[in-house]
């Protein structure tokens, strides 16, 4: 018997379009039935998940316990350095440091005990050279013998599905082809993650759509990974990509503004001659007079926002801001795609 070889959910872009759209619809089912049908078994019943945080969380946490949980499964919460060991990644090191136990023996024990890992680990925001290659999730994914899902690292394709949904709903259709998508910059006193961006990036041009990356000069355009990706899912999935710098002419006629903040990648792990560039564009927070530009756009983020520095209260408060919902539709995307996994160790 031919041996199907074991799928993760690190990425998007590893799964192809006919698997997020039944992604998609599973979660839109969930919505309807949190249970799941009557009569039917859970999808995880019997089953648990290891959800191993290396970093602090809210939605994310709380929505795969209580997702586990609906679908008659169980979750453990690891946070290694803190209640667990701190782990090792480098093969050849010599362990005689903080770290007590290698990822080799961490991901294999985990796939004695549990059907699923999670796991959640953010850039260390020294070197990008080295957090793009994302070797804490690769790690996990190299050696579980389960299917390990991405709850947010260099990218973030729970919240990606999350977000879809929501717009699905807003429009009331799968198919967003057409719509004007403006995934814009916004300024923050820290330099932050470029996860949810690449994300965002690459799912709205998956899906089809007209998407403008707008951000304050080019030294804030994404990672050239993503920029390819999303290149490459023009061509496949047809919609458009560009990048601009100015503010008017990217928010005219848009359908969606998606608002995140990110450091600047040339300046990475040395912040300090970033800071006066970053200080010099708060003025691309999303505020009324901008949204006011659009096609009757509406508005999300991945939350949590900063008020009044990302988005004013005038847009968070919008019945145009659809935020609330996608942090909602994180439950349902994440037992969707815990109970595909799942499926796969029946």
């Amino acid at each position: 018997m031919k041996q199907v070889p074991l799928q993760h959910f690190l990425n998007t872009q590893d799964w192809s379009r006919d698997q997020l759209d039944a992604v998609l619809a599973q979660a839109a089912e969930f919505k309807r039935q949190p249970f799941g049908a009557p009569g039917k078994p859970r999808a995880l019943e019997g089953k648990s998940i290891a959800l191993v945080f290396f970093n602090s969380s809210l939605r994310t946490r709380t929505s795969f316990e209580i997702g586990a949980f609906q679908m008659g499964g169980h979750a453990v919460v690891l946070q290694p350095g803190k209640d667990a060991w701190p782990i090792e990644f480098d093969l050849g090191t010599v362990m005689d440091g903080e770290t007590e136990e290698h990822i080799a023996e961490v991901a294999r024990v985990l796939s004695r005990y549990v059907d699923l890992i999670g796991v959640r680990a953010f850039p260390k925001f020294v070197d990008w050279s080295a957090d793009r290659e994302d070797r804490v999730l690769k790690g996990f994914a190299k050696y579980s013998s389960v299917p390990v899902i991405n709850m947010e690292t260099i990218t973030h394709p729970c919240q990606e599905l999350a977000h879809i949904l929501a717009l699905q709903e807003h429009f009331g259709t799968t198919d967003l082809r057409g719509k004007k998508y403006v995934l814009t910059w916004t300024y923050h006193p820290k330099p932050l993650n470029t996860a949810v961006a690449n994300s965002a990036l690459t799912i709205a041009t998956r899906m089809g759509m007209d998407v403008t990356l707008l951000c304050p000069t080019p030294e804030y355009v994404l990672d050239a990974r993503y920029m390819a990706w999303a290149a490459q899912n023009v061509q496949e999935s047809g919609g458009s990509l560009q990048v601009s710098h100015d503010i008017e002419s990217a928010y005219a006629g848009a359908d969606i503004v998606y608002a995140k903040s990110w450091g600047a990648l040339p300046y990475f792990g040395n912040w300090a001659p970033e800071k006066p560039i970053r200080d010099t564009n708060k003025h691309f927070i999303v505020d009324e007079a901008k949204m006011a530009l659009t096609n009757d756009g509406v508005f999300s983020h991945c939350l949590p926002l900063r008020r009044n520095v990302k988005a004013t209260d005038g847009v968070m408060d919008s019945p145009r801001c659809i935020a609330i919902d996608e942090a909602e539709n994180r439950l349902h995307v994440q037992k969707a795609v815990m109970a595909t996994l799942a499926g796969q160790r029946r």
